[in-house]
């Protein structure tokens, strides 16, 4: 294969992956644009998420199959399902711990991550479920490289949800009350925003988008098991932080970002796919020695 073929290939490849991780990407960044909270169970988020879709695309298959159509309906249920469950972790974890230090939410937020998981591993004792579609092998050839249908819909959808969250935060009111929240949320309670409302939904929308992307991954690589959401929610974390977390445009361009610099990355000689995860975290330690604030971030002066 020409190296030129190498190059589009993985290109395709890094696309898809860093669809995913700027799904997930984009949870980590609202939510703690909105209360300075890193969620390290939103990665658990996501691994719900995708069995969530497994169990709805079972019960639903008999009636629309496994296709696309089952696939979308399975998907959309699970966006709504896992939101509500992300505004009731929200309600019942983080709330009563908003006005205490931040290193007793991030602690509380570990200890969710370690329930949802520990919770999966009860389940489904620790096996890997097989996610089966009746999507075919169909795609389309571009020379040596080939690019199937799943692929392109995955990334399409992907972009479709990146997009309307954008236009949902710039446009609606609920989202300008997001980016007043983020500023300053005692004015905002003198302006009569209801702030326990806004931040319900913004785990709500960032909640529903990683049940995207895990019902997206469970297509793509026809697997899920309990373990899944934990790498991922670190990746999507250094995604995060190399666009600028709290950057809703910095979480998409650093999702993207990782995942092509991941796929070009396996290519280079003498580095193999084994090596992949080094390289990840090893940019996220550069990007936060010489750039902090990430691509889009901006610093910001914290008053006592």
């Amino acid at each position: 294969m020409a190296l030129t073929d190498i190059l589009l290939q993985q290109l395709v490849n890094g696309l898809v992956l860093g669809s995913f991780y700027a799904l997930v990407a984009l949870g980590y960044t609202m939510i703690f644009g909105v209360i300075k909270l890193l969620n390290f169970a939103h990665g658990d988020i996501y691994m719900v998420g995708a069995f969530v879709g497994f169990g709805v695309l079972a019960l639903v298959s008999g009636l629309v199959g496994a296709g696309w159509a089952g696939i979308f309906l399975a998907m959309l249920i699970s966006m709504i399902v896992v939101g509500f469950i992300g505004v009731v972790i929200e309600q019942v974890a983080y709330r009563p711990m908003l006005s205490a230090p931040r290193l007793s939410i991030l602690i509380t937020a570990l200890a969710v991550s370690l329930v949802l998981q520990n919770g999966a591993l009860a389940l489904t004792d620790g096996q890997v479920t097989a996610f089966t579609t009746d999507l075919g092998f169909g795609g389309v050839s571009l020379g040596t490289v080939y690019v199937n249908y799943t692929q392109i819909v995955l990334v399409a959808s992907a972009i479709v949800l990146m997009v309307a969250l954008e236009l949902f935060v710039s446009r609606t009111m609920y989202g300008k009350a997001m980016r007043a929240v983020s500023l300053d949320k005692d004015m905002c309670r003198l302006m009569g925003i209801n702030v326990q409302r806004v931040i319900a939904v913004t785990f709500f929308a960032g909640s529903a988008l990683a049940a995207a992307a895990g019902v997206m991954a469970g297509v793509q690589y026809g697997r899920i098991w309990y373990f899944m959401g934990f790498l991922i929610g670190l990746k999507a974390f250094t995604a995060a932080v190399i666009g600028g977390i709290g950057s809703i445009t910095g979480a998409m361009l650093g999702g993207l970002i990782l995942g092509l610099l991941e796929a070009f990355a396996t290519q280079i000689p003498g580095i193999g796919g084994e090596w992949r995860d080094v390289f990840t975290f090893a940019v996220l330690i550069l990007v936060l020695v010489f750039k902090p604030t990430g691509l889009l971030g901006q610093s910001e002066v914290e008053r006592m």
